[in-house]
């Protein structure tokens, strides 16, 4: 059943902005009404197309989106998005096979979680997604401690601006890909493992697939320019995780 887009109110409220996008009209209200319960200003449509015009409309903080859409299916709203947006994706599935994770993951979701699922868990999870935000909740600037450049050959990262260059050219990098960056970056030569990598970016324990963290990975080293197989920049530790390289 298709879900008519609800616009959000005149007033935002001192929160997030979340975008729901799922066709399943009672599941996709109970997930707004939980959002709300946060302070989050949500805003709910059943249909691909719609979620992309209205996400181009309001920029929100984070979109959670279903996979089977009418329209366009969830992956191409995702691809959409990540043409315009960084703002965090949650994709919901009905099908919980390797595959159906990575395929979301490989166009740009930040997290994924199957159907039937708790609300609390996702509120928790986007919660903790967005606990270190370039803004503040209500648009206010957030004041910025200068981090010092961190240069690995080509490859250049301002962590208080949140760019990244690769010989001086601005490399477009998610939420995600940035923050993985930054907490490999922090501790050159350091091995991390995925669920260091997870936990730091997160901010709490993380209970799930630890391989999402090798995706990620896999989007970055592509932005970067990085060959997997002689890398520069982020190095393998087979059976262990990942380091920065010297970028030489």
């Amino acid at each position: 059943m298709d879900v008519p887009p609800v616009a959000p109110s005149s007033h935002r409220r001192l929160g997030y902005r979340a975008l729901v996008v799922d066709d399943e009209a009672p599941l996709a209200g109970i997930v707004a009404s939980y959002l709300e319960r946060e302070q989050f200003e949500a805003i709910v449509t059943g249909n691909g197309n719609d979620a992309v015009t209205i996400a181009r409309e309001l920029d929100p903080d984070v979109v959670i989106l279903d996979l089977g859409l009418p329209g366009i299916d969830g992956l191409e709203v995702c691809r959409q998005l990540r043409t315009f947006s960084d703002a965090y994706v949650v994709m919901l599935t009905a099908r919980d096979t390797e595959m159906d994770t990575i395929v979301g993951l490989t166009v740009g979701a930040d997290d994924y979680l199957t159907k039937p699922f708790s609300p609390r868990e996702l509120v928790a999870r986007i919660r903790a997604m967005l606990r270190r935000p370039r803004v503040l909740p209500g648009g206010e600037t957030m004041v910025r401690t200068e981090i010092p450049l961190r240069v690995f050959g080509s490859l250049s990262l301002d962590v208080s601006a949140r760019e990244a260059t690769v010989e001086s050219e601005p490399i477009l990098l998610t939420r995600t890909e940035f923050d993985l960056l930054a907490a490999l970056s922090a501790r050159p030569g350091m091995v991390l493992s995925r669920r260091q990598l997870l936990e730091t970016i997160r901010d709490e324990p993380w209970i799930g697939n630890d391989h999402l963290v090798d995706v990620h990975i896999g989007h970055l080293r592509r932005k970067l320019g990085d060959d997997a197989a002689a890398p520069r920049f982020i190095m393998t530790v087979r059976g262990v995780g990942y380091r920065m390289g010297t970028g030489k």
